[in-house]
């Protein structure tokens, strides 16, 4: 099908943006937006929450399948709008030009930015473990942010490039990981009763939605590399196809490293350690299997900030092209072909959060946020759908399987993290909403500055 006659198409050669990613690239770009330091530390919230190994792997496996429908629902976004922004776009396209103001300013002041300055603080402390230099971890973090925002103002190749090399760093140490578990380990711990001592019951069903939540992050950035639609070759195909094989690359690396930690250290050891990928190292080679993970965790944080880097500024650059940010954000360097001041603007950004210390605030404040915006973008499909049908577009070649169903479930499951979320924490979930609403009367300015222009 071809994009509406009102979008334009940004990734064309008169946007000044460059089609340079191919398939790998993409892929790559789907997996470092997912895999980040959590993978390594995070699994025993689950554990803590559902206690039979049939439970821990299953809440895994089935986070998997929800990011599989997010993918599935990217993919098809991403062949009928194949354009610079991605998310972005869809709800520009889909519901209203505002709802896509408000993901943009929500990205750039606390999501994006606030997570980035999170991983840089992981990725600084496990460097930190490693060299024993005698520096603080937000200047690392901070020196970690300007070498990834220089590197990307070169071009979105090179940016690929470093970032592509980190992921398949961090998987080929999520691999080392696995292999020296079952070679150096002891006897496996786990039991496949389903229920051993679990029963049926709604207290097991809340327990088990409850550890959805923490997985359904951990899988959460698959729709990040649909901003770069416009950076794409073939988009139509290779994005859609890269938002797929990444996802199910991810569950493959989640679900088998998850069965390593439960192999290792039994449901009741995961739940009492908050670093198991360091425990299963070290009881399979003592301090150097302690070093190892130290290293592939620092990897795996520079890979993720590598393709936050990469793709969010894409948001902000089509943001300016809409005319409802400041219009140098859209300026594109003439060599690089890349929205340099969008990636120096959110560079920036991350680094004073760094500096500051509020990155852990400010992750917590939009949760929920990052959730409604999901729903959101899936709730778009459904619109565009009945659109192009009224309109008699042509068929695309990546459909949603079992649409509008599988769809429908995906936005139920989004939603109800977003309840669970201001359930147990109102406090900074309203924050984050607060936080949101005050963009409001940024775009209408933004929007009145627009008109005013225009018609002079």
């Amino acid at each position: 099908m071809t994009a509406p006659e009102n979008s334009r198409d940004r990734g064309s050669p008169g946007s000044g943006l460059a089609r340079h990613l191919g398939l790998f690239g993409t892929t790559m770009a789907v997996m470092g937006g997912i895999i980040g330091a959590g993978i390594f530390i995070n699994p025993y919230l689950v554990a803590e929450r559902v206690h039979t190994s049939f439970l821990i792997l299953a809440v895994w496996i089935a986070g998997g399948v929800v990011a599989l429908l997010g993918g599935f629902i990217y993919a098809e976004l991403a062949a009928r709008l194949p354009v610079v922004g991605g998310q972005y776009a869809y709800l520009r396209e889909a519901l209203h030009p505002g709802v896509a103001f408000l993901y943009g300013w929500v990205l750039l002041l606390v999501v994006q930015t606030g997570g980035m300055a999170a991983v840089a603080i992981t990725f600084a402390r496990y460097f930190l473990e490693l060299t024993h230099w005698t520096v603080s971890d937000s200047l690392i973090a901070a020196s970690a942010l300007a070498i990834l925002t220089a590197i990307n103002c070169f071009g979105v190749r090179a940016g690929s490039r470093v970032q592509s090399a980190m992921t398949l760093t961090a998987i080929a140490v999520i691999g080392l990981l696995e292999l020296f578990s079952f070679l150096r380990g002891g006897p496996s711990q786990v039991s496949f009763h389903p229920l051993l001592d679990q029963p049926a019951s709604l207290s097991l069903a809340l327990a088990f939605g409850s550890a959805m939540t923490p997985v359904l992050f951990a899988y959460g950035g698959w729709q990040t590399s649909s901003f770069l639609g416009g950076e794409v070759r073939d988009p139509r195909k290779t994005l859609p196809r890269g938002l797929v094989l990444g996802v199910l690359g991810v569950i493959a690396v989640y679900t088998s490293v998850n069965f390593v930690y439960v192999r290792a250290l039994g449901p009741a050891g995961l739940a009492a350690t908050t670093t198991p990928a360091s425990a299963v190292m070290r009881a399979a080679l003592g301090p150097r299997g302690g070093a190892l993970i130290a290293a592939g965790i620092a990897f795996s944080a520079f890979g993720f900030l590598g393709q936050s880097m990469l793709t969010a500024p894409r948001v902000y650059f089509a943001m300016a092209e809409d005319r409802i940010f400041f219009r140098s954000v859209a300026w594109v360097h003439p060599r690089s072909h890349v929205p340099v001041i969008a990636i120096a603007l959110q560079g920036v950004w991350a680094i004073l959060i760094a500096l500051t210390g509020t990155y852990a605030q400010v992750v917590n404040y939009v949760i929920a946020m990052d959730a409604i915006f999901w729903g959101l973008t899936a709730l778009c499909l459904l619109l565009l759908r009945r659109r192009d049908a009224s309109s008699g577009s042509a068929a695309i070649d990546h459909r949603v399987p079992g649409h509008p169903w599988t769809t429908l479930l995906f936005i139920a499951v989004m939603w109800l993290v977003v309840i669970i979320t201001f359930v147990r924490d109102p406090r900074r979930s309203f924050i984050g909403l607060a936080i949101a609403i005050a963009g409001l009367p940024v775009y209408f300015f933004w929007r009145a500055k627009n008109r005013e222009a225009t018609r002079a």
